[in-house]
């Protein structure tokens, strides 16, 4: 072999490594959190996106018929918008389908303290969440990349299988009761009770696997993850009273915090390669609300 189709080949062959090592790196990167629930095959994806279109182009007719509409030069309207933008492009990688989304966000007049993104990319926040909780660009990221996150993950699609799951689970127990003697409707409510909550459970951990993934795509697009926290202990002053972890069908605030916590030593390096600097140089978070000390974070 010539030194010049020697040298040829070795360059090639580091080309290769190296290309594979990047890719691997970022594969690697960020939070891993295993593949989305079998349980949404069980669901027609496509059939729940129409639906999903079809709802929300109603809500936001609703929406400008009362005027709670923001207009597109709405401050908060851009505002989200430009977040959105910086969002999207890294939330892609999570579902190949999403690609072909097309997306929106609108903005409702509201004093409900909400935000949801269906399945197919339909975002809308409420003014409320907005306004109650005075989130910073960093929040709203938060806050967005969880609700897109739940879009991306097909939680929608799942939850729809497990509900067909649990029914004809409920129906074979209420036939089994029935040839054994016993009183089928009775065995249904009780087979029906524990299915309940077998899907609250369900449905936390769909919550926690949108924290996680949404903080993923927060930090990638330069939005800090800790403003999480500082999220929770906000939503934690203004929902006082609210049911306890076990009957509800999100987390309990503490939970989720730690559970921020817990991620932090995958998402902070994200955010700071975002940001073009060391995790070290990170100055703390800190909100616009008094009684939320900064928040920091030194990489062990």
């Amino acid at each position: 072999m010539k030194l010049s189709h020697l040298a040829f080949a070795i360059s090639s062959l580091f080309a290769i490594t190296v290309s594979s090592n990047v890719h691997s790196r970022e594969q690697q990167e960020g939070v891993q959190v295993g593949s989305m629930s079998i349980m949404r095959k069980l669901a027609p994806t496509g059939a729940l996106e129409n639906q999903a279109a079809t709802q929300y182009a109603q809500t936001m007719r609703s929406a400008e018929q009362q005027n709670a509409l923001g207009p597109a030069n709405h401050p908060q309207v851009i505002r989200l918008r430009a977040i959105a933008d910086k969002l999207i492009p890294h939330a892609l990688k999570w579902n190949e389908r999403s690609k072909q989304w097309k997306w929106e966000i609108n903005l409702i007049a509201s004093k409900q303290v909400n935000a949801y993104c269906m399945p197919g990319g339909k975002i809308a926040f409420y003014s409320g969440i907005l306004d109650s909780l005075k989130l910073t660009d960093d929040e709203v990221a938060i806050v967005m990349g969880h609700e897109i996150a739940h879009a991306l993950r097909e939680h929608g699609a799942e939850r729809a299988g497990k509900a067909m799951a649990a029914n004809v689970g409920v129906k074979i127990v209420e036939l089994w009761a029935g040839a054994k003697g016993y009183d089928p409707h009775l065995a249904g409510g009780v087979a029906g009770g524990v299915a309940k909550f077998g899907m609250l459970a369900f449905s936390r951990e769909d919550e926690t696997e949108a924290d996680i993934v949404g903080l993923d795509i927060a930090a990638r697009a330069g939005y800090d993850p800790r403003a999480g926290v500082a999220l929770w202990q906000k939503m934690g002053m203004i929902s006082k009273g609210a049911p306890p972890q076990w009957l509800s069908t999100h987390p309990a605030g503490k939970t989720r915090i730690a559970e921020i916590e817990r991620h932090f030593p995958e998402v902070m390096p994200l955010y700071a390669r975002a940001k073009g600097v060391s995790i070290s140089s990170l100055p703390p978070y800190q909100t616009n609300v008094k009684g939320i000390s900064p928040i920091g974070y030194s990489a062990k």
